[in-house]
């Protein structure tokens, strides 16, 4: 590992730079290579005195201390708490080589990206009162402040942070016992910037944010309204086949966004418009995960949809159960996966309306016991599937620049912005009007008629959003937020009629 230690105090003789020393030391005996900045010793104006910091020529001590940083792996800063952060001079480094394009960029959404990312540090600071007061009772400002507003903007992960104090009113023993915490704290590289507990957090995280759990509550709701159907119809309920059921689908649904982690990379790498609903979860893109481990995953959740499924099956009384689980799995793998790919012909956003209707609702429907070709559930599949089309499209404006280099026909590549967003509307239109015709035309009798002028409401709300703002904003994420909760209406108005 390549560590950099800055040493923020003013004065070389200072307690911090012999804690910077005993950390050099420790770091060392690690097996790092290690260099070391110290404030005190170089010359440059700690102002920015132009609009942009980039305007104004780096001191060759600059110089050198940017290069210092973009070489280290991990950075150590070593400073004392004064007003509750640091040294003037340590803020006027920060402000001096920390330069938009080499430590961050502004995304095209106005987002900020660190360019620094992969790093990591450690901060040792100095106090002149217990830890504890400057930790819960001013909420350390200073780590606060370099941890956030600093590393965390640049894409630097600060992993530990020592606080030690009050150094004015230490003894001999006192400094000698923090100078072995931070002998001790550059020793620990040896095993990584990372603790053995960070380490296992940083898993979990990793795979939990590639499972984009924020996707499932809909198709649980679309799959529970097929089942509750067909409960009323046959005159019973079936727990266990129910949950077992559930079960496969989940597992099938957790297989297919691991599939297009996969697949959809070409996409996503490029991608500078990446937010909740929109560009992956981002974990092959910065490395979190690699292709090998998803495609491992996926394959253990299909088996273990298939475990799932043999007692649901088992359970449900209609024989068309399995042909309809093959379809679901058939049509949501082929979203990204070859040969179907159908993500790339400009037929996912179908599949997916598809997928997340009727294939849900129809596999809770047979479970129940109810008939594949019952009308009910495909006339409840209909507004449900209609009302998913416009949060598929608009979520998918934001990707169009970095599909239509991977060379991706979705359909805002296909129509560009201006008529994606009309199919948008006119799917959020059709689906209002679906509804009145399932309520009112007698095939589900209270299943949406509570709601159908909330329902009317909330699509003349979408259709302002889409319309009332310049063409390079639509799809932005106050749309897409109002599209995905559009589908709400559609999947909870009959849940809650079944339900009742």
């Amino acid at each position: 590992m390549k560590v950099l230690i800055i040493v923020a105090h003013v004065r070389p003789d200072s307690y911090c730079q012999a804690l910077a020393d005993a950390y050099d030391r420790g770091a060392r005996e690690a097996g790092c290579t290690v260099q070391v900045l110290t404030l005190a010793e170089m010359h440059f104006d700690p102002d920015v005195h132009t609009v942009s910091p980039l305007d104004q020529p780096l001191e060759p001590d600059l110089q050198a201390a940017l290069a210092a940083l973009e070489w280290a792996d991990h950075w150590v800063f070593v400073f004392p708490n004064w007003w509750g952060t640091g040294p003037a001079r340590l803020k006027g480094l920060l402000d001096r080589v920390l330069l938009p394009g080499r430590a961050f960029r502004e995304k095209p959404n106005g987002k900020l990206e660190g360019l620094m990312q992969g790093r990591t540090a450690h901060l040792v600071t100095t106090l002149d009162m217990p830890p504890w007061v400057y930790r819960w009772i001013q909420r350390a400002p200073g780590h606060q402040a370099l941890r956030r507003s600093v590393l965390g903007v640049c894409g630097v992960r600060c992993t530990r942070c020592l606080a030690l104090g009050a150094v004015n009113h230490s003894t001999p023993a006192h400094r000698a016992n923090w100078l072995a915490q931070a002998q001790a704290l550059g020793r620990s590289l040896a095993s990584g910037a990372l603790r053995p507990h960070q380490r296992a957090l940083d898993t979990v995280s990793a795979w939990l944010r590639a499972l984009r759990l924020q996707f499932y509550p809909m198709s649980w709701m679309a799959y529970t309204v097929g089942a509750l159907a067909a409960a009323q119809m046959v005159g019973g309920w079936q727990a266990g086949t129910y949950w077992f059921g559930y079960a496969a689908l989940f597992f099938i649904k957790a297989a297919t966004v691991f599939s297009n982690e996969r697949h959809d990379f070409a996409s996503d790498s490029v991608n500078q418009m990446a937010g909740p609903f929109n560009g992956g979860s981002r974990v092959l893109v910065d490395g979190t995960l690699r292709a090998e481990q998803l495609r491992t995953g996926a394959f253990v959740l299909l088996l273990a949809a298939a475990l799932s499924a043999v007692p649901a099956l088992g359970g449900a009384a209609s024989g068309a159960a399995p042909l309809v689980l093959l379809i679901t799995v058939v049509a949501a793998l082929g979203y990204t996966a070859p040969p179907l790919k159908l993500c790339w012909r400009g037929l996912g956003e179908i599949d997916v309306a598809f997928t997340h209707s009727l294939c849900v609702v129809l596999w809770g429907y047979v479970l129940q016991g109810g008939a594949w070709n019952d009308a009910l559930p495909w006339v409840l599949s209909l507004p449900i599937g209609l009302s998913i089309l416009p949060a598929i499209v608009l979520s998918s404006l934001p990707d169009a620049e970095a599909d239509r280099q991977a060379g991706k026909r979705t359909l805002a590549v296909r129509f560009g912005f201006a008529r994606a967003s009309m199919l948008a509307a006119a799917s959020a239109v059709v689906a209002v009007v679906a509804a009145c015709g399932v309520e009112f035309g007698g095939l589900a009798p209270g299943a949406f008629s509570a709601v159908l002028p909330w329902i009317a409401a909330h699509m003349l709300l979408l259709l302002a959003l889409l319309y009332g703002r310049p063409a390079k904003r639509r799809g932005d994420g106050a749309a897409i937020v109002c599209a995905l909760t559009f589908i709400l209406w559609f999947v909870g108005a009959p849940l809650w009629h079944y339900w009742a």
